[in-house]
């Protein structure tokens, strides 16, 4: 006898691992690479010391800016001295107007030239920071970097590339009309699902399953109109760096089900000229044929979106043997084999149905 109920839906799409960001690491100043401080390839951390560009000329700068700082507050020195000598005898009539004036303007000069040598020195001293590259970020550094005593342009030079993988990203796809079914299904619900209350569980192949769920981080608003397939992405804890930019894994979607559903054995479906039938017991155990309309395959059968409902008892076994306004004698299944057929089915792979 079947009985409407909520059903989990397979839903399963191929994906591609992508990194979380891709960092480019590129110089602010130029200058001779004297020496790199990591292994191509390697995973790096944050701040990690990775390239030296040559310090002297940047070392001979700040010497340069550190001079003329000084000379700048010496100068000033001079100025305020001056002013504080000129100031008091400008006030007792002594000195001129012009006079005080010309001290001022010196004064002022002066207080503008220890800032502007100032500036010059923290200049300095950041480019010659600047000669030390680190990571910005932590992640695995790419395979391709400039050789030591290679010549490199500030801002120019891409010195490497540093792909986080913690977390990661898998994009994969949908079809419009498989976004339409599942808006479909969340109208026929009183509370909707939404994307982000979707677990996502990850296959490296049929038999290795990713120990971490992840979740739908996001998805595109648009079709593409070369596929016709809309766009989204997964994200998923990496702490191991498990999961790597490039490979292709399936992604298969939890918590999508299918409300008030009636799903008959596949063994109970027969398919005629006129479609899709099932057996039926009517009145006095009579064998009745009844046209169906399908749904989605699931493993534990078909469901059936039209042709039955709720309380009808549909032959399983020996449909092979039955002919319609035939009396049939039923054995209700046991609950252990319905079990086990259920058992069975989840362990076969998972067709590719969708919602």
């Amino acid at each position: 006898m079947v009985q409407p109920a909520e059903v989990p839906l397979p839903v399963e799409y191929a994906g591609r691992v992508a990194g979380y960001r891709d960092i480019e690491v590129r110089p602010r100043v130029g200058g001779l690479l004297l020496k790199r401080d990591y292994e191509e390839g390697a995973r790096v951390e944050q701040d990690q010391l990775l390239f030296q560009i040559d310090p002297e000329p940047y070392e001979v700068a700040l010497n340069r800016a550190e001079a003329q700082q000084q000379q700048a507050q010496a100068a000033l020195k001079q100025a305020e001295e001056n002013f504080a000598r000129i100031e008091p005898l400008a006030r007792r009539g002594v000195s001129t107007e012009a006079q005080l004036q010309d001290a001022i303007s010196q004064r002022d000069q002066g207080r503008a030239g220890v800032q502007a040598a100032e500036a010059e020195v923290r200049n300095a001293k950041l480019n010659l920071s600047y000669t030390r590259v680190t990571a910005p970020a932590g992640g695995i550094t790419s395979l391709v970097s400039p050789p030591e005593g290679a010549l490199i342009q500030a801002q120019q030079t891409l010195l490497t590339t540093i792909s986080q993988i913690d977390p990661a990203y898998v994009n994969f796809s949908f079809s419009d009309e498989e976004g339409q079914a599942f808006r479909e299904l969340n109208e026929k619900r009183a509370k909707p699902i939404s994307e982000k209350e979707l677990g996502v569980e990850l296959h490296f192949g049929r038999q290795t399953v990713y120990p971490q769920l992840g979740k739908i981080d996001t998805a595109a608003q648009r079709v593409d109109p070369q596929t016709g397939t809309i766009q989204a992405r997964a994200i998923f804890p990496n702490p191991d760096g498990v999961l790597l930019p490039g490979q292709f894994v399936r992604v298969r979607l939890l918590g999508v089900t299918y409300p008030n559903a009636i799903v008959v054995p596949q063994q109970a479906v027969s398919q005629g000229p006129q479609g899709p039938s099932v057996y039926v017991l009517g009145a006095n155990d009579i064998a009745q044929i009844r046209p169906i309309r399908l749904g989605v395959e699931i493993p534990t059968g078909w469901i059936v979106r039209e042709g039955l409902k709720g309380g009808d008892r549909v032959i399983v076994d020996g449909v092979i043997r039955v002919r319609p306004g035939q009396a049939v004698r039923p054995v209700p299944m046991k609950a252990e084999t319905q079990a086990a057929r259920k058992d069975a089915a989840s362990n076969e792979p998972m067709p590719g149905a969708r919602p």
